[in-house]
């Protein structure tokens, strides 16, 4: 049988799988089996490729099942958080043909829900054999569904643990490129920053009066539109909001569009540009605390978010964003804000659009301005270097540091106990809760656990989850076809994610169609969705009693009322419901109910 190797796009570059380079010679003595679980792994990485940028931010997951006979027998990937994961589509797809079959997964599933889904899809269907290119890079996750898998007698093979060879190397290496904002922000404290710029032939990146349209092709551009729209967030600074006016959306890329991010230090940015229309896309301004408060409270006028920090720079702000739960930011900037944030070791991956021209200019910028260095043999190296003809340009990318290593590095609590009994972690007062993935991440409104909620017919409508609920309930009962219309589009939506940018969207660019009594209803309207998720699920319930007596908090620090806020300022009422929920089922006084729901103000 002839493997055929794909195309896979990371990152916004289409790549093939082994990483822009041609297979060595010694992969003939690999053995027939390697070669075709590699060719497997590689499909379930493009798989998985497939909902980067669609809902984010979300781990990537792909599952291909391969009969004995090999061949594909059933394929999924994850949309996003809160649909139906990779593994269970798979299945789907293959039914029958499962039976002792071998599922290949880019990834350890994380199953972070207590509901064990894709475990339980796999081992039901009588999956026999399960090969994992990486464990899962979270702690709280790594290990547990690979225990899972192997205590129900099923054969598990990790690349790199259990397979060893050149092919299944490089095969492992597209697991971790394809998920490797999530692998950055479990190794650290910064989201997976890709750097981005197009230069002539020369290396300048505008002309000496500063024009720069269009240094690169309409096909490089394009592709940079496709870029944004599998970033979370885009960074410019204060120099190109002057300069170009850029709109920074993904319009000709597809997918979501990204947070729109601008530093400037003194705030010396017009009044008029196209990044303060928040109607399309949100933007926060990163500044110096004190700068040009009045211009702070002009911005705020727009809608625009103003982030103040005693010192910016690259690493402060990068940090504040992890902390948001962003994944990956594409960088837009001029040389000087990029040198700064290479400098800070922010920047992991470079894309650079040349074109075959040249302009001069001996004040002409470069894309990247003073990192002093002095010898050539400081110059920064690549690595993994990839080159792509992309229309007249030539597309030249690579990292400028490596993927952190997912091996655990932290000890177990266990481990932990063992060395400082002091240390217990279990037993922490304030319980923080944000992105699905994390440890108590089922409180969130945007986990997949589907509800059922009355209708004012006297029967019940299921949703898809307590964030679907709550966006369509500002539009219900309006008299208009188009907030009909909202709710529908909000119902269907394939994910959370979907729906709250659906809500949102509609909010700022009609709030006539919004409910008049919305802000005195949304407390009860949410209140009622999350006590019906933790009705319905015994598993959530019982991780929910099992805080008592902790201090739960939403930690969204951008969201000041259903969240902490960046520093506790925030009014945590998703927190406070959860505590009162807590009290109710736990039968406490109304009194004892209403300190746990204020304890957080």
């Amino acid at each position: 049988m002839a493997l055929s190797i794909g195309i896979v796009g990371i990152g916004g570059l289409r790549v093939s799988p082994l990483l822009c380079r041609a297979a060595s010679n010694d992969n003939a003595s690999l053995s027939f089996s390697h070669a075709r679980d590699a060719a497997y792994i590689q499909r379930a990485v493009e798989l998985a490729d497939m909902s980067a940028g669609f809902t984010s931010p979300h781990p990537n997951f792909g599952c291909v099942i391969a009969t004995t006979s090999s061949t594909v027998a059933g394929e999924g990937f994850l949309y996003a958080q809160g649909t139906k994961p990779a593994e269970v589509l798979a299945v789907e797809a293959a039914g029958e043909r499962c039976r002792t079959s071998t599922a290949y997964l880019n990834m350890e599933p994380g199953d972070c829900h207590g509901d064990h889904a894709a475990v339980s899809a796999l081992v039901e269907a009588g999956i026999a054999r399960v090969v994992v290119g990486i464990r899962h890079p979270l702690q709280h996750l790594r290990g547990n569904a690979v225990r899972a898998l192997r205590g129900q007698g099923v054969q598990v093979d990790v690349l790199g643990e259990d397979l060893k060879s050149k092919i299944i190397e490089n095969a492992q290496k597209t697991c971790l490129l394809v998920n490797a904002p999530l692998i950055c922000r479990a190794a650290s404290r910064v989201p997976f920053s890709v750097f981005k710029f197009a230069m002539t032939l020369d290396g300048k990146i505008a002309a000496s009066s500063g024009h720069a349209s269009w240094i690169s092709s309409k096909v490089s551009r394009s592709r940079v539109f496709e870029m944004r729209g599998r970033s979370d967030a885009v960074v410019v600074g204060g120099n190109t909001v002057r300069r170009d006016n850029p709109k920074l959306t993904a319009r000709h890329g597809g997918g979501h569009m990204p947070m729109r991010i601008v530093m400037s230090q003194t705030l010396d940015l017009p009044e008029e540009a196209n990044l303060w229309d928040v109607s399309e896309a949100s933007t926060i301004v990163a500044t110096q605390r004190g700068a040009r408060r009045s211009f702070q409270k002009f911005l705020a006028s727009k809608g625009v978010e103003v982030v103040e920090f005693d010192i910016l720079n690259p690493r402060d702000v990068m940090e504040y964003f992890h902390d948001c739960g962003y994944l990956s930011v594409l960088w837009e900037c001029g040389g000087t804000l990029a040198a700064s944030a290479i400098s800070a070791g922010v920047i992991h991956k470079v894309f650079a659009f040349v074109a075959p021209k040249i302009i001069g200019g001996k004040y002409a910028p470069s894309p990247v301005g003073e990192l002093g260095m002095v010898e050539m043999s400081q110059a920064l190296d690549f690595i993994d270097v990839c080159y792509e003809q992309v229309g007249p340009d030539m597309l030249i990318s690579g990292f400028l540091q490596p993927i952190p290593d997912v091996t655990p590095v932290i000890p177990s609590v266990e481990e932990t106990y063992a060395i400082d009994q002091t240390v217990t972690p279990y037993e922490s007062k304030i319980i923080s809760f944000y992105k699905t993935w994390d440890l108590y991440g089922a409180f969130s409104n945007f986990s997949p656990h589907p509800i059922q909620m009355p209708d004012d017919n006297g029967g019940y409508v299921s949703w898809s989850s307590v964030e679907h609920y709550y966006q369509a309930q500002k539009f219900v009962g309006v008299n208009d076809p188009l907030a009909s219309d909202c709710v529908a589009r909000i119902k269907s939506a394939k994910s959370p994610e979907e729906a709250a940018r659906l809500g949102r969207s509609m909010q700022r660019q009609r709030p006539d169609l919004v409910r008049s009594d919305w802000e005195s209803a949304k407390i009860n309207v949410m209140y009622k969705a999350v006590k019906c998720k933790f009705s319905i699920y015994p598993h959530l319930n019982s991780m929910l009693l099992s805080t008592a007596g902790s201090v739960l908090v939403e930690a969204s620090p951008h969201d000041f009322f259903w969240g902490g806020g960046r520093d506790g300022e925030g009014l945590n009422y998703l927190g406070r419901l959860l505590m009162q929920l807590r009290s109710e089922f736990l039968g406490e006084s109304p009194a004892a109910s209403n300190q746990n729901t204020f304890l957080v103000g």
